[in-house]
Parts: structure tokens; sequence; C-alpha cells
């Protein structure tokens, strides 16, 4: 198996535990309270390391060798997730506990994908970054929605000590993938300079070049208003006092169908972006992935979900491949991570900050308040970046290398 193959299989495995870790908590905690602000801090310690951390982890990754930090960073989510799932199966599980399991392993998720990301260009040649993007990010939904989040409801409802001890087993399978990945991972060029001093030279990087600068803050506010939005759908969903009155496993239905339509959207965003263009492509994904937003509370119904579900994947992941791979092929090998990294803080570091928003709205003004004010945040992102990406002069020349390449 060549590098990248156990590079995906890792990510396969490691997203898996994701899918049920990050599914599964938010509904372990709505059986502990149903304070719309309690609910919401999941999404916090999920998120807040982004914030605490991204900068640093993307310096080291610049330093160290890349396949070791992401092999560190699952061991220590299974040792940290395994010892809260034994205090768990001993009855001692709270929702202050659960807060804590989440935020470790939110702690390793960043240097884990921040190196994940800045290795990948080392594993294929530059031609099939988009292809191979587009494997990853459909192995990610695969573990997150279409396997992960169905197992987090049948978990939660069998076994919740299960919901943290099966992601502990998951990620120290996917750091022994990582053992047949032979060789250096390290940059060929490594920094001697203080940490802050690397730190400081990504973020100039970023500053100065006005086209990521201008999209890492048009899906910093996306993401800061999708975060508000989902914090809190789990209230508006599920439960007897949900305006949707669903029960827990009825979520397996519809994670599969998201899934379904992001994996479709990541393996097919190298086509679409050679017919339509980067900016086109992005700029149609995150329009209508926005909308969307809308139709639980214009149709609260089962059945109305699932062809939103379909399409939330299908733009979500879609678009994620292309910029995934813009930022790849427009930033420099040696500050992949410290870029990549400034950029992801920009682009993830307001989600802990919109899980608490969504939270406190929540609760002084209803659910509804909630997504109504996401989607106008969501299109006021869309208008910020609009006039870069209607731009001709992007283009899709990775993608294109790598269609050329499987004909």
């Amino acid at each position: 198996m060549r590098p990248f193959g156990y590079l995906l299989s890792s990510s396969v495995v490691s997203n898996l535990a994701d899918g049920v870790l990050k599914a599964g908590a938010p509904l372990l905690a709505v059986t502990m309270t149903r304070n719309p602000a309690l609910v919401s801090l999941i999404g916090v310690a999920t998120t807040l390391p982004w914030l605490l951390l991204a900068l640093h982890a993307g310096a080291i990754a610049d330093r160290a060798d890349r396949r070791r930090i992401m092999m560190l960073a699952s061991t220590a989510r299974a040792a940290s997730l395994g010892g809260v799932a034994l205090l768990a199966s001993l009855g001692l599980l709270n929702l202050w506990l659960l807060l804590v399991a989440v935020l470790l392993a939110g702690v390793a998720e960043v240097f884990s994908d921040t190196s994940a990301q800045s290795v990948l260009p080392m594993t294929v040649e530059p031609g099939d970054l988009a292809r191979a993007n587009g494997r990853v990010v459909s192995s990610q939904t695969i573990g997150n929605d279409f396997l992960g989040a169905p197992l987090a409801g049948l978990v939660v409802a069998a076994l919740p000590a299960a919901v943290l001890g099966l992601p502990a087993l998951l990620f120290a399978g996917a750091a022994l993938f990582l053992l047949g990945m032979r060789g250096s991972y390290r940059p060929a060029k490594v920094s001697t300079a203080p940490l802050m001093s690397d730190i400081a030279t990504g973020l100039r990087y970023l500053r100065d070049h006005r086209f990521l600068s201008r999209l890492a803050a048009s899906a910093g506010l996306m993401n800061l208003a999708n975060s508000a939005y989902f914090a809190v759908f789990v209230l508006y969903a599920v439960g007897p006092g949900s305006r949707m009155g669903l029960e827990p496993a009825a979520f397996a239905p519809i994670s599969a169908v998201l899934a379904t339509g992001a994996i479709i959207g990541s393996l097919l965003a190298a086509r679409v972006c050679a017919a339509l263009g980067e900016g086109h492509t992005v700029l149609a994904a995150w329009l209508v992935n926005s909308l969307l937003l809308l139709v639980p509370l214009l149709a609260p119904t089962l059945w109305a979900l699932f062809p939103v579900a379909f399409l939330l994947g299908l733009t979500n992941a879609g678009s994620n491949v292309v910029v995934i791979s813009m930022r790849q092929r427009l930033i420099p090998a040696e500050l992949m991570g410290r870029v990549n990294s400034a950029y992801r803080l920009i682009g993830m570091g307001g989600m802990p900050l919109g899980s608490l928003i969504g939270g406190l709205i929540g609760t002084a003004f209803g659910l509804p308040a909630v997504f109504v004010t996401a989607v106008a945040l969501c299109l006021i992102a869309w208008a910020l970046i609009f006039p870069q990406l209607i731009s001709p002069r992007l283009t899709c020349e990775t993608a294109l290398a790598g269609i050329s390449g499987s004909r």
C-alpha cells in the first residue's frame, strides 16, 4: 500500500471515531439537560481548541514530522477518551466530565488535522490534489455521517459509555495505520526561528494574500453561523418537547442521506469544478447550502429533511474539496502548516463563539431566531467573497490535471 493509502485508511477510521463522538456527545448531553445554553457547551468544547491552538499546531507541523504528530494525537485521544469511558461505565459520568472528554479530544484533533492537510501534498503528485482531497473528504463523510452519526444514535440508547469508549478504540486503530507510512514527512525547509516568529510569518503571508484572506473571512463567518445553527438544532428536532419530536434513532436515515450527498459531492467536485470553474463552483455551493438552512423552519417534518440533507451534504463536501485544493496549490510547501493553521483559525475560530451565541439566542428568543440569524450571516459571508470568486482569472488547473490522468 502506498503512503496515501495508509493516510486514507487512517482518515477513515479516525473520522468514524469523530463521527461517533461528535454526534453522540450532544445526544448524551440532551439526556442530562434540556437547557440550550448548557447543550451548546458541547459545541464550544469541540471547537474551542481551534481558537486557542491552531497557530501553534501549524508552526509545529512545519518543524516536525507530520506523520508522527498525527500518531501522537491519535494515541492521546485514545488514552483520554478511554479513561473517561471507564469512569462513565462506573456511573460517574456527568455533563462536566463529558465536556472535559470532548475538549481533550478537540485539542488532539487540532494537531492531527493540521498535520493531515499539510502531509497530504507530500503523498501525491500536484496534479492529483483535487482527486486525493475528494477521497479524503468522502472518507470524512463516511465516518462522520454515514456510519458515525447513526451508530452514535444507537450507542446512546444501548450503552452510553460506548459513546466515549468506541472512539477511543478507533483512534488507536488510526494510529496503527499511520505506522505503514514509511520515511520522513518533515518539511524540506525547516525554520530555526523562535516559534512565535514562525507563527507571525504565517499570519503575515495570509494577511498579504488578498484572495486567501478574504476567503478565510467568509468561511469564518459562515462557520460561525452554522455552528450557532447546529449547536441547538438537536433541541429543535429530538425529544418529546421538540418542534419535530423525533427519537434519536430517527437521525440515522437523515444522516445517511446527508452522507450520501457528501460522498457524491466530494468525488465529483473536480469534474464540476472543471466544467464551471473554481469560483462559480464555490459560489453556487455556498449559496444553495445557506438557503437550505431555512427549510427545517418552514417545513419541520422528517420527510422534508431528506432532500435538504442530501443537498447540504453535496454542496458542503464539494465546496470543501475545491477550497482545500486551492489552498494547497497556492501556499508554499514550507509554509503549508502555518498558513493553513492561520486560515483555519479564522475559518474555524469563530465556531465556539457561534455555538455559545446559538445557545444564548435560543434561550432568550427561541430556536427559530437562531436559524434566521444564521442564514442571514451565511448570506453576508457569501456576498463578501463574491467579487473574488466570480473573477474569470480563477482556474481549475489542479482539478483538470487530476481528471485528465483518469480518463
